[in-house]
């Protein structure tokens, strides 16, 4: 192998000297961020996170909705009060700030109403842009419309944006779905984004990062009742950050999808004529 090729082999996996200088993390609701950032937070101090759905709806149901009431929330309640201050204190033990976008999260809305990822991503790219970020962390966007909404309005921001580092958080709860992870790798991979893992620092203390997510004292029960989240946290279900970055030279191949199909036993394995 080349001297070139080693020396850009051994960079792989690393964020780049100053990538991390001014972190921004694009959260789906209030509290998605420390369930899947904590770590990557506590270790970069100044951490912006913005969360895209939360936001006031017009009017709380009445009767409330089942996850307001399996949180413990009554009629009359200020779902979006209590929520935020959860955030704040949350942030605060992680020396993150937060930006709170308005955007109605979709259990508020009639199913016409739900918002897709091309109506939020301008309001997204200025919260973005007036953080000036070396480096965005955004969820791949598992399991639920609003995180769904939110990693297409990332992709189209950062397609708007591409000076940071982009990298893709794995969402707590809905990446042990089973596939649904590997389904959104394989999307990103054929579409050209090449979803890589990264070997980000982070500061690896369970206590903290339980500590920051016990501020959300109206998400605990029903996380705890849908997800045995206490359980993932404990266990633990570790934090994988992701880069998104364009393949080596030459590689691009991988990703056509007719070489994706299963390989008989006398096909070569990668194709590529040269490997380490």
């Amino acid at each position: 192998m080349a001297d070139d090729a080693v020396d850009a082999m051994r960079g792989w996996g690393l964020p780049a000297p100053g990538e991390l200088d001014r972190v921004a993390v694009v959260s789906p609701h209030l509290d998605d961020a420390v369930l899947g950032c904590a770590h990557l937070m506590a270790a970069h101090p100044g951490v912006t996170v913005v969360t895209v759905f939360s936001g006031r709806p017009e009017a709380y149901p009445d009767p409330l909705g089942r996850w307001d009431a399996l949180c413990g929330f009554a009629p009359g309640d200020e779902v979006h009060v209590t929520r935020q201050a959860e955030d704040a204190a949350a942030l605060a033990t992680l020396g993150a700030e937060p930006v709170w976008l308005d955007f109605v999260e979709h259990a508020y809305l009639p199913r016409e109403d739900w918002l897709g990822g091309a109506a939020v991503a301008d309001t997204l790219e200025e919260a973005l842009r007036a953080v000036a970020p070396t480096a965005v962390f955004a969820p791949f966007g598992l399991g639920n419309p609003d995180h769904d909404a939110t990693h297409d309005a990332a992709m189209l921001v950062r397609a708007r944006f591409p000076e940071p580092a982009w990298f893709l958080y794995e969402d707590t709860g809905y990446k042990h779905i089973p596939g649904l992870l590997a389904w959104r790798v394989a999307r990103l991979f054929v579409g050209g984004s090449w979803p890589t893992p990264s070997a980000v620092p982070l500061d690896p203390d369970p206590a903290r990062k339980r500590a920051a997510f016990d501020c959300y004292r109206s998400q605990v029960r029903g996380l705890e009742a849908e997800w045995q989240i206490g359980a993932k946290l404990g266990a633990p279900s570790p934090e994988q950050y992701w880069r998104l970055d364009p393949p080596p030279p030459g590689w691009e191949r991988l990703a056509d999808p007719a070489g994706l199909a299963p390989r008989g036993p006398a096909q070569p394995d990668s194709g590529l004529e040269e490997r380490t």
